[in-house]
This record gives C-alpha cells, sequence and structure tokens, in this order.
C-alpha cells in the first residue's frame, strides 16, 4: 500500500502595494504557476489586491494570464486554477489558513528555535503533513506577526544568502521536489 504524501503549498505574502495589482503581483503570480504545477505543489497568495469582481480562483487565474507572456502566456497558472490547486486569501490576522498546512516561512534568516532542515521538511510531507510554504513578496518580505505565525523556518541556501522572490520560489520547489522524488525511491 502507498502511503499518502502531503501536500506542499507555495504561499506568497503581499509585501508590495497592498491596494493596486501592479506589475510585480502579475510576474511573480506568472512565474509561480509553472513551478507549481512542474514540482506538483499548490498555490495561494495572501493579501493580493485582485480587482473585486474576481472571486474564483479560475476566474483569478485567467485575468492574470491575460495580461502576461510568461509561463506559456498563463496557460499554466490556468491549469493549476482548473485542477483546484490554486488559491487567494486575503492577509492573515490570526493565523495563516490551516488548510494549507503545517506554516514554514522560507527566509535566508531563521529564527533559530525555529530553524527547519530540507530533510525535516520532506519526512513530513512523506508523513502525510501538509505544509505551507510562505515567501515574502516585495523587498520587505513578511512582517514580523506573520514570521511569528510560522512554526518553521527553512533557509534552502548553504549559509543565509538572500534570493530574490522568483529566485528563491524556484530554488525551493526545485530542492523539495527532488529531495521527496529521491526519498521516495529510498523507500
Amino acid at each position: 500500500m502507498e502511503r499518502r504524501v502531503g501536500r506542499a503549498t507555495i504561499a506568497i505574502y503581499n509585501s508590495y502595494d497592498p491596494k493596486a495589482f501592479r506589475e510585480a503581483h502579475r510576474r511573480i503570480m506568472a512565474r509561480a504557476g509553472p513551478l507549481a504545477l512542474a514540482y506538483d505543489l499548490n498555490l495561494a497568495t495572501l493579501g493580493f489586491p485582485f480587482p473585486e469582481n474576481l472571486r474564483l480562483p479560475v476566474e483569478l487565474a485567467e485575468w492574470v494570464a491575460s495580461t502576461t507572456s510568461i509561463g506559456e502566456d498563463g496557460s499554466y497558472l490556468r491549469e493549476l486554477a482548473s485542477k483546484g490547486r490554486f488559491q487567494n486569501f486575503p492577509y492573515p490576522s490570526k493565523g495563516l489558513p490551516p488548510q494549507l498546512g503545517l506554516p514554514v516561512l522560507t527566509t535566508c534568516a531563521p529564527d533559530p528555535s525555529k530553524r527547519m532542515e530540507l530533510e525535516q521538511l520532506t519526512s513530513l510531507l512523506l508523513e502525510g503533513q501538509s505544509a505551507c510554504l510562505v515567501f515574502g513578496a516585495g523587498p520587505k518580505g513578511v512582517p514580523k506577526d506573520v514570521r511569528e505565525m510560522t512554526r518553521h523556518h527553512l533557509d534552502i541556501t548553504f549559509g543565509g544568502h538572500s534570493l530574490e522572490t522568483c529566485t528563491a520560489l524556484g530554488a525551493v520547489a526545485g530542492a523539495l521536489a527532488h529531495s521527496l522524488r529521491w526519498r521516495q525511491k529510498q523507500v
């Protein structure tokens, strides 16, 4: 009998403009969609200022896709939404959405008491636990209260190197997917 593997979700916290949807929002979504699809991850946005008349994830994905040439003209984001693997949430006030799994902040400056290694995350997922990998979008990353909402902190680099958000998304997604695949082959 094959074990159920937990699902990892890329959760992008909007640290750009909270009121207007900017090109930076569009680009990060257009880049995160293909990564989520390629590495079997879900995608969630936190605090993104989508137009109020758009509510459903499929509508949001279609709107973003219609305005970008990145990620096969947004088709990857559309596909992710059509599979029910893209969600949008408001800014968290009392905690991250629990349905996304164990909250893990991706950061180059982990709190030593919350530090988690990639192998630990892989083990949790292989045991059936889902995880919400929080990425700060924007030059300030996530605010202190969101940092404190996360139970674990993951630094994917070898020594606290700061990565641009889209670079970090790719590094974490790729490293996690390969770690999971390697561990599954060992079982």
